[in-house]
């Protein structure tokens, strides 16, 4: 194997060797934005550098402009972007974040939507999934709200890293992920087992599992058009504005209205011209496409008598 800057074994090269002013990074860069989303600006192109660097090793080769090459030509590309993809995931996050969000949902927007639709599925997509956290946590939600025996629900969740979405399919998670979640949610749908709690089969089987690039279209319409509500939460903070209006545009293009899509708490679409609108649901804020995108009068408290009382999160 060749030298990687005194090391033969690929891990800890440093990308000093590769340089970080190389006008290949910044096309590597501008490349890796264009089909994922993920822009890293001039303060992040040494970790951008760093995560490259080592699939730059891994591979055998010797300059960004090669690794560039073999993700644009190579006849085994997408292989070798499924790599990059799980090289570049964040898999930070927790159960029952932003927990007023899955209250809204609980108690606000899953009986409307029953109330005006009947029998019609609710289908939920967690668009960015990561290691599975919220799409269980809002199946908990929904679970203690007595919606999923009653009612028809479909979760779907997805995230662009096939790495994310199999450790998320396996469901076993260490003390970190239930920081907020409070004890007796944990006792009732996780079993303690070597290695931390499992998700119990019951919860696990209520969400379908798949990969979606968001940058996709073809991977993006059909789950789109099948959803009344989309989490895509702590996604657009490491997208490009270019990137959130394309997400957004085809989010509003096929979702059916009224739609309501859920965003991380330090992002926002106010600053671009979206097809949604700000609304205030059951005391979380959602962008909310359609005609009548706000609640009815009174329904941000409205509970059904003797159906639930929402677990607040541990602080």
């Amino acid at each position: 194997m060749r030298d990687w800057g005194g090391r033969h074994d690929g891990v800890g090269y440093n990308a000093e060797v590769l340089g970080l002013t190389d006008p290949a990074l910044t096309l590597l860069r501008d490349f890796i934005a264009q089909r994922t989303g993920v822009f890293y600006d001039d303060g992040k192109r040494d970790l951008l550098a760093d995560k490259l660097s080592e699939l730059v090793a891994a591979r055998g080769l010797t300059s960004f402009l090669d690794y560039y090459y073999l993700l644009k030509y190579d006849a085994e590309a997408e292989r070798h972007w499924g790599e990059l993809m799980d090289r570049l995931a964040v898999p930070e996050t927790y159960f029952w974040r932003q927990s007023e969000q899955l209250e809204a949902l609980a108690r606000v927007v899953a009986p409307r939507h029953f109330e005006e639709r009947g029998g019609g599925s609710l289908r939920v997509w967690s668009a960015a999934c990561c290691t599975g956290e919220e799409p269980l946590s809002i199946a908990i939600a929904l679970a203690e709200a007595g919606w999923l025996d009653r009612k028809p629900i479909e979760i779907v969740a997805s995230d662009g890293s096939a790495a994310m979405v199999e450790r998320a399919r396996r469901g076993l998670y260490g003390e970190r992920a239930f920081r907020a979640l409070p004890a007796h949610l944990r006792e009732k749908y996780f079993r303690p087992e070597a290695g931390g709690w499992r998700a119990a089969a019951c919860l696990r089987q209520q969400v379908r599992w798949t990969t979606a690039n968001l940058m996709s279209q073809a991977d993006v319409e059909p789950l789109a058009a099948a959803a009344n509500v989309i989490f895509c939460r702590n996604v657009f903070i490491y997208f490009s504005d270019d990137a959130i209006r394309r997400v957004v545009r085809v989010f509003a293009e096929r979702m059916p209205a009224p739609g309501h899509l859920f965003l991380g708490a330090s992002e926002s679409l106010t600053r671009l011209t979206t097809d949604f609108e700000l609304a205030e649901v059951g005391g979380a804020f959602v962008y909310v496409r359609g005609n009548g995108a706000g609640p009815a009068a009174g329904a941000e408290t409205t509970r059904r008598p003797g159906t639930f009382t929402f677990p607040e999160a541990r602080t």
